[in-house]
């Protein structure tokens, strides 16, 4: 019986990274919107050697804005400007064959144009959008005035939190989606550590499936409602989902690292030559 058991608990333990590190960075002001699906559509979308992991019979697909901010190279510094930006990912669960958990990113979009022409070069699905968080907090885009965050400043959950993204061209998708949060209500469900306790993305790189590995501790995760949802990401990558979505959650934020990629079946692999 999983109900009776604390948050920390159910987390899984973060994996060790391979050396070296490639990126450190933080995602702030998280919100997650969740919806199932069959198992048999989130298959299609899967890279070759994983399938898709399920929960409660079912697979799910989620919408996901965040700040990131400050990511930097290795252990280094973040990046000024390039670093800190607003995102807004759709994404898929999925699982190796020895149970090695991760998600398969459908589209991410960001308003950073260089962040975006660089991660698609490496086959990451970016797309580069005019990305708005909501409330706007002051000072530079990215940055974090902890005074004016409704967590900071003792809210119990009645300011929103949310996104607003435009992908640029005519007739492009665009999406509108926040949350009040509950901060009083920390979510320690399974399936809410199902969809956030993930330590790893699957996806493309010429021609085979990759796997990046991160880490880090424990998102702290609040349960939360629905304050405005107008989404057309989901559709644009293929999905079709009714509203409400059947999990809301909302995070002030974590930090996390990235470790070497590998090829399914190998230790590891060099970007520059393929092996």
């Amino acid at each position: 019986m999983t109900e009776n058991l604390s948050p920390g608990q159910l987390w899984p333990r973060p994996p060790e990274l391979p050396a070296p590190v490639f990126s450190d960075q933080r995602w702030l002001d998280a919100v997650f919107l969740h919806w199932r699906i069959p198992e048999a559509l989130a298959a299609t979308f899967m890279p070759a050697g994983v399938q898709p992991d399920v929960f409660d019979g079912s697979s799910w697909v989620g919408l996901i804005g965040f700040r990131m901010v400050e990511a930097g190279l290795g252990h280094g510094p973040g990046i000024p400007y390039l670093g800190s930006f607003n995102e807004v990912n759709v994404r898929l669960y999925s699982r190796e064959p020895d149970g090695t958990r991760g998600v398969v990113f459908l589209s991410l979009d960001a308003n950073r144009l260089p962040v975006v022409i660089t991660t698609r070069a490496a086959g990451i699905p970016y797309v580069w959008s005019r990305i708005t968080q909501w409330p706007a907090f002051p000072g530079r885009e990215g940055e974090r005035q902890h005074g004016n965050h409704p967590a900071a400043a003792g809210n119990k959950g009645e300011l929103p939190v949310g996104y607003s993204v435009h992908r640029f061209g005519g007739g492009a998708a665009r999406s509108h989606f926040g949350v009040v949060p509950k901060l009083q209500t920390a979510a320690s469900d399974p399936l809410s550590i199902f969809l956030t306790a993930r330590f790893g993305m699957h996806g493309r790189f010429r021609g085979r499936t990759v796997y990046v590995p991160n880490s880090h501790h424990q998102w702290p995760l609040f349960g939360a409602e629905v304050y405005r949802l107008s989404d057309g990401l989901i559709a644009a990558a293929g999905i079709s989902v009714s509203e409400p979505p059947e999990s809301v959650l909302y995070s002030p934020g974590v930090r996390t690292r990235f470790g070497r990629p590998r090829f399914l079946g190998t230790d590891g692999l060099n970007l520059g030559t393929g092996r």
